[in-house]
């Protein structure tokens, strides 16, 4: 294969493996088992190492082989893991993504090699007062073990008293970046290895060697107190690779027999290495070697190490691997774009049915919508990601923020399988990440004034997903000491954003932080109060068809909730008429539809017995003509609220493709972008949370006469 043509994966993996150890890394200090996460942290990296090597990118290897070498030192336990440390594994992490996306740019960057310089010398700190990385352990010569003594082994037919590991790496260990000896020298960190047997006749001749295959065979004898999980542990990385088998001490001569036989070597040969390392004395072994051409015995062979099978594990690697592929996201965004067309099509199609009356066309229209209806719905998914892959990076601007401004803060995070359209959650990205900052920043209090208010020195940012009526809801929330109220008051009456003495509910009074240009922080740091951010989150959120709003309690805390819609591309509508125009109600907003008879002295009406205020859509869009005598109300629900919506018409559902305004309507409050009916007519669809927000708040959320209304 042209390596050219697997860079691109190269590139997506260790981005991924980056993820991974950062992860890992932010979490390795109150993990409950932190070897699983060193181990983690050791085996991205040697994993990006090996295949860095395979495209002669040199920088990357050799910088990664050091930081490859401190891990290994804190597996064994010579470095100790602190705070430190972490920081300084985090900056690596940074510097190899820095190296992977100058690979990934084509771009070489010559300051890329001095940001190394002072990495590199941080981390030959801890490999030593040389500077160097410590050479590998070269594993005991294969010798023969001393003569065993009678007291070396058990009463009766089993092996000595020492655990013994026949291990058979297989031909793709090299290849995959993992090197034979370094699992020797790790296994003795748990013991001794007192014998190493090397399996004769594995190597070929010069002429068939190949230098990329590993034929290594041996055969080695561990004094240890460890137990069996521990040993197997040694072998996590290569598992998959390799045939292992782990005999534990005084293990019975059946259990010898059994490794005998399934091994392809001569029985007389594996015999012979068996008594060199001093796992079988020359009575054990004639009686093993007789009994190995003997019938099968009935008892069970012991159980073998986890991933022992290499063949069945490659399958279902090979099957895990055919599950899932990687899809070029212009290619997802092509095919949505062609299913928006096909929906039109499908609704064109539908039109033309009826209008010729047609019952076999009819039924076949029909048949094809609901292909299209499936479609639809299969493509969208193609798009939906989890938004724990974005909630991910906010562990680490946590851990970076939390030490720049000195203050313990933790992350909280739930909800992280709900998903999401990719294109949504793009978008999303930078407003979450000023919430946090803002919550770090200004909601959390410094140490001391927690203590002093019966809180714990630590505070707590949190980040909450979960789906609410066809809609995402993100929650971001402090446990700090709240918004104040009486300030943001006085500072908007200082800007003139309100008026004297009009009174403001808690909701719009926290809604004016975002306001341009608001701010009450007292001083200006690196992350705020400079009174620009907040309104560019909120822009940012209703250009994405959300909602934001902020609830906050007096020392205890504040949070933000941010509504969105799932995806930006297709929707289920409901369609309206007023007069000649026809509006698009997203119908996951549709409570329900009632008889309305207008006689214009009242804006709400008795719903079962609660009071349901309604907007006239006529009036609100400076619609021309006459009311019919009977018309209808849309009832719709958003965050809670209901609001009814006046029309003349319902038509009924639809598959609704969304197109945005153009500049010269962006804009129109009210509306959040248009649809193209089966007959080519444009329909506009309603922003539900704008109506809702106006209806609240009494403002009129569009200019009047609108040139979409015709």
């Amino acid at each position: 294969m042209d390596l050219d043509d697997a860079l691109p994966t190269f590139i997506a993996e260790s981005r991924e493996l980056l993820q991974e150890m950062e992860h890992a890394l932010l979490g390795v200090l109150t993990a409950h088992e932190p070897q699983h996460a060193v181990n983690a942290i050791f085996r991205a990296a040697h994993t990006i190492k090996g295949s860095a090597g395979l495209f002669a990118l040199d920088e990357i290897v050799d910088f990664t082989h050091v930081l490859e070498s401190v891990l290994d030192r804190v597996r064994d336990g010579t470095v100790t893991l602190d705070e430190r440390l972490v920081a300084l594994l985090l900056g690596c992490s940074d510097h190899i993504g820095m190296q992977v996306e100058a690979v990934a740019s084509g771009i070489r960057d010559p300051g890329t090699a001095d940001r190394a310089v002072p990495l590199l010398a941080q981390l030959q700190r801890h490999l030593g007062d040389d500077g160097a990385a410590p050479a590998a352990a070269a594993p005991a010569p294969a010798r023969p073990a001393p003569a065993p003594t009678l007291a070396s082994f058990a009463p009766g037919e089993c092996g000595a008293g020492h655990w013994h590991l026949s291990l058979r790496f297989g031909p793709d260990v090299l290849r995959n970046g993992m090197d034979p000896v370094s699992f020797l020298r790790y296994l003795g960190r748990l013991g001794r290895v007192t014998a190493v047997a090397l399996v004769p006749g594995s190597v070929p001749a010069l002429q068939a060697l190949d230098p990329e295959r590993c034929y290594l065979g041996l055969e080695l004898a561990l004094d240890s107190d460890a137990d069996q999980d521990a040993i197997e542990g040694t072998f996590e990385f290569v598992r998959e690779d390799c045939a292992i088998h782990i005999l534990p001490p005084h293990s019975p001569l059946a259990d010898y027999r059994s490794l005998v036989a399934m091994r392809p070597e001569p029985a007389a040969v594996l015999g012979a290495l068996l008594v060199r390392c001093g796992s079988l004395d020359p009575a054990a072994l004639a009686t093993v070697l007789t009994d190995a051409d003997a019938p099968p015995m009935p008892a069970a062979p012991p159980e073998p190490v986890e991933g022992t099978p290499p063949r069945q594990r490659a399958q279902e690697a090979k099957a895990a691997e055919g599950a899932s592929i990687r899809v070029d996201a212009d290619k997802l965004d092509r095919l949505i774009n062609l299913v928006g067309e096909l929906v039109t099509a499908s609704a064109s199609a539908g039109l033309v049915a009826r209008s010729v009356r047609n019952v076999a066309l009819q039924e076949c229209q029909a048949t094809l919508a609901t292909l299209v209806d499936e479609v639809r719905d299969s493509a969208l998914q193609l798009r939906m990601v989890k938004i724990g892959t974005s909630f991910t990076r906010f562990r680490r601007m946590v851990h970076d923020v939390a030490r720049e401004i000195g203050k313990d803060i933790a992350l909280v995070v739930s909800g992280e399988d709900t998903e999401l359209d990719k294109t949504v959650i793009e978008k999303i990205g930078d407003p979450l990440t000023h919430l946090v900052r803002n919550a770090m920043d200004h909601g959390i209090e410094p140490a001391a004034q927690r203590l002093a208010r019966d809180k714990p020195a630590q505070g707590t940012v949190t980040l909450n997903a979960y789906h609410d009526s066809g809609h995402i809801v993100i929650e971001v929330g402090d446990d700090g000491g709240g918004l104040d109220r009486e300030r943001i008051l006085a500072k908007a009456l200082e800007r003139g954003l309100v008026e004297p003495g009009r009174p403001l509910s808690d909701s719009e009074t926290y809604a004016l932080v975002f306001e341009p240009g608001f701010s009450t922080a007292e001083q200006v740091t690196n992350l705020s109060g400079r009174g620009v951010g907040m309104d560019v989150v909120k822009r940012n959120i209703t250009a994405l068809r959300g909602s934001i709003a902020i609830a906050s309690t007096p020392g205890r805390g504040t949070t933000v909730t941010v509504r969105l819609p799932l995806t930006l591309a297709l929707i289920n509508g409901f369609q309206v008429g007023v007069g000649s125009s026809v509006f698009v109600v997203p119908l996951d907003m549709v409570d329900e539809c009632i008889e309305f008879r207008d006689d214009g002295s009242r804006d709400y009406l008795d719903l079962r017995g609660k009071v349901l205020p309604f907007i006239r859509l006529r009036a609100l869009f400076d619609i021309g003509g006459s009311p019919p005598p009977r018309q209808n109300i849309v009832i719709v629900r958003h965050a809670g609220q209901q609001v009814g919506l006046v029309v003349d018409t319902l038509f009924g559902e639809s598959q609704t493709v969304i197109k945005p305004l153009s500049r010269l309507f962006a804009q129109a409050r009210g509306i959040s972008g248009t649809s193209i009916r089966g007959n080519g007519d444009v329909a506009l669809i309603l922003d539900i949370p704008a109506l809702v927000a106006s209806r609240e708040s009494g403002s009129r959320p569009l200019v009047q006469g609108s040139p979409l209304l015709v």
